[in-house]
């Protein structure tokens, strides 16, 4: 119930999301909220995060106990931490196994997340898929109007935030679980 992108070009990252959360029926959109967040900052990287919106508690939670905290330098390294940090989820972060929807987040890495910092842009998956990006991609409700908003104007711009923008104004527009404000990150990237 998103629309969150990440791009690469000319030596920058972006990654930017929409702000918008629905609890049910109900929509629930950033002026209501008092955090309104889908982006995490940790050390040098960027994690922004699609799925339930308890999945950004329970990562705010584990990186405020993790030292030091992981470079995410590659998509090997990036599978890793994920490997490690399953059992974390599931002994201490799970919700009742024993539900009869198969979605339950933590019996299995249940999200979705982009990470954006200096080395690169990653996706992170719910069977531990690791994807490392060369120029964009979008996750969440609105991604597919997303990605068709990156494709065009991925060759129309040299700016990473103004494609990365676009892609969220148009899930915004068309994909009835986003909404403004947009949230984005700019990282220069290690060349």
């Amino acid at each position: 119930m998103s629309t969150l992108v990440v791009v690469k070009k000319n030596g920058v990252a972006c990654i930017a999301a929409d702000t918008m959360d629905r609890f049910g029926h109900q929509k629930q959109v950033a002026t209501y909220l008092s955090h309104s967040q889908k982006i995490l900052c940790i050390g040098d990287a960027y994690i922004g995060i699609v799925g339930n919106s308890a999945h950004y508690l329970v990562m705010e939670s584990i990186f405020s106990q993790i030292e030091p905290l992981p470079h995410f330098q590659t998509k090997q390294e990036i599978f890793e931490f994920f490997c490690k940090l399953q059992p974390i989820l599931k002994n201490n972060y799970f919700l009742n196994p024993k539900h009869k929807k198969v979605t339950l987040p933590y019996e299995s890495s249940r999200f979705s997340l982009f990470i954006a910092n200096p080395y690169g842009i990653f996706g992170v998956f719910r069977l531990r898929e690791v994807f490392e990006y060369s120029k964009f991609c979008a996750i969440g409700s609105g991604n597919r109007y997303a990605l068709g908003a990156l494709y065009a104007a991925y060759e129309q711009s040299d700016s990473a935030e103004t494609i990365a923008k676009c892609g969220v104004e148009a899930g915004i527009e068309f994909n009835a679980s986003s909404a403004a404000p947009i949230t984005s990150y700019r990282i220069e990237l290690i060349q």
